[in-house]
């Protein structure tokens, strides 16, 4: 077996993309046209963009990822589609240089699978899951400074707080950031494994018998911290939605209630009408860009969350583009 095929194997192996055949029932009816072209702007191991370039033989994906061992990774899955995929190292908020690099100016689709992939959860050496001792990095792209280990040994306890009580949604944030700094006192924390019993000494022994793991929404806020998530974020999907071409749709997954939040309000405030309150017509200026064609937030199967632990939280949005507010198209 040569690499290449050693690393597609691997890469089908462990990576399970979540709601495939149904992010793929949304996005057909846009990416099934001649020359159409889509983003996927969490790439990942490849699974969604794979999945993609199968079913819909004339479209190209462009595949944006922070991550270098995902692009490594991706790139020896997807090689087999020649120039169809065309893999790009940057953030997902950075869609309209993206798309400048490569002489476009919108796209027919764009996909976003947020979150920490399986390939980052599973490299234990990335220090992103508290199941396992490892160094405290969480950096999805290890070009970047910051790491974990920084944040929980220099931020001071009102920064800690701060992070772990809103991107952790930890309501013992306080006894954990105090905690994580009376212990770095004594010695600096640079695994997972002694930031885990720092967590556990804080957070009452009752309230670690129920909801999870103590240590989860802590990493949560850490790995969110360390690479901007929600700020990049929050200019991704105004981006894609801005990037789409008239009919085009843009379908998101999110895996926690701040994530699904910001997708949610992004795509509402597109699908309202601009007509002030009370006016008698709406003039086409007014008019909505967006149609959401989501019910709410759709949740995984229950028959996929048996055959794939991670989809359990999975929470998806899509939308269609109904209206252009520029001059667009390729």
């Amino acid at each position: 077996m040569t690499d290449g095929a050693a690393l597609g194997k691997e890469a089908h192996q462990r990576h399970i993309p979540v709601m495939l055949d149904r992010c793929l029932e949304l996005l057909a009816p846009a990416i099934s046209r001649d020359n159409a072209y889509a983003i996927d702007g969490t790439l990942g191991m490849g699974g969604h963009t794979e999945a993609m370039l199968e079913r819909f033989p004339k479209l190209t994906v462009i595949g944006i990822d922070r991550d270098l061992e995902a692009h490594r990774i991706a790139g020896e899955r997807l090689q087999r589609f020649g120039s169809r995929f065309k893999p790009i190292h940057a953030v997902y908020d950075e869609i309209p240089d993206v798309l400048s690099s490569l002489g476009l100016s919108s796209v027919d689709g764009v996909l976003f699978d947020l979150g920490v992939s399986s390939m980052q959860l599973d490299e234990r050496e990335r220090g992103f899951a508290y199941s396992y001792d490892a160094p405290l990095d969480m950096r999805m792209d290890a070009t970047e400074e910051l790491t974990a280990e920084r944040i929980v040994n220099e931020y001071s306890v009102e920064e800690l707080r701060r992070i772990i009580r809103s991107w952790g949604e930890e309501k013992f944030a306080s006894r954990i950031a105090s905690e994580i700094v009376k212990t770095r006192q004594e010695q600096p924390l640079v695994t997972t494994g002694e930031l885990v019993s720092a967590i556990q000494r804080a957070v009452p022994v009752a309230a670690q018998r129920q909801g999870g793991h103590p240590a989860k929404r802590t990493f949560q806020a850490l790995r969110i911290e360390v690479n901007h998530e929600l700020d990049a974020l929050s200019r991704a999907i105004p981006a894609a939605i801005d990037a789409l071409n008239l009919g085009g749709r843009l379908v998101a997954m999110s895996y926690h209630s701040l994530e699904d939040q910001l997708v949610k309000k992004a795509m509402v405030r597109k699908a309202t009408s601009s007509a002030p309150k009370g006016f008698p017509v709406e003039l086409e200026e007014h008019k909505p860009e967006l149609k959401i064609i989501t019910r709410g937030a759709e949740p995984p199967s229950e028959q996929e969350i048996s055959e794939n632990s991670r989809a359990a939280s999975a929470k998806l949005r899509a939308a269609e583009k109904v209206k252009m507010n520029r001059g667009g198209g390729r």
